[in-house]
């Protein structure tokens, strides 16, 4: 099981890859939006921004969302660490009901060059 560090880590490099994206991927992320990523093996969930195609992670607390973020994600440690090492195809692990996407049909649009 990822450990909350190791999830941090792989939250810290989907925002530097975010960063020094271009293209299509650099106008979806370009998006200023509050973001959640609720771990639900480890009952934690980071919360942030993403904003400037970066991903900011402001906090970390144990629980559910403190709030509700624009863009909500949920999934198990393993699975965030697994997707950013490109070892978890996210729009299988969506489909498959691995992932949780939450957030309005504009920012879904705009994200799916994200997945």
């Amino acid at each position: 099981m990822a450990t909350i560090t190791e999830c941090r880590d792989a939250l810290d490099k989907l925002a530097g890859g975010l960063a020094r994206a271009d293209g299509d991927v650099r106008g979806a992320a370009a998006l200023d939006r509050t973001l959640s990523c609720h771990l639900t093996d480890l009952d934690t969930t980071f919360t942030g921004r993403l904003a400037d195609g970066r991903i900011v992670v402001e906090s970390t607390v144990a629980g559910p969302p403190p709030g509700k973020a624009q863009i909500r994600l949920a999934m198990t440690g393993d699975d965030l660490v697994a997707m950013v090492a490109g070892e978890l195809n996210f729009a299988k692990a969506w489909a498959a009901g691995r992932v949780r996407l939450e957030a309005g049909f504009r920012d879904l649009l705009r994200l799916r060059s994200l997945l």
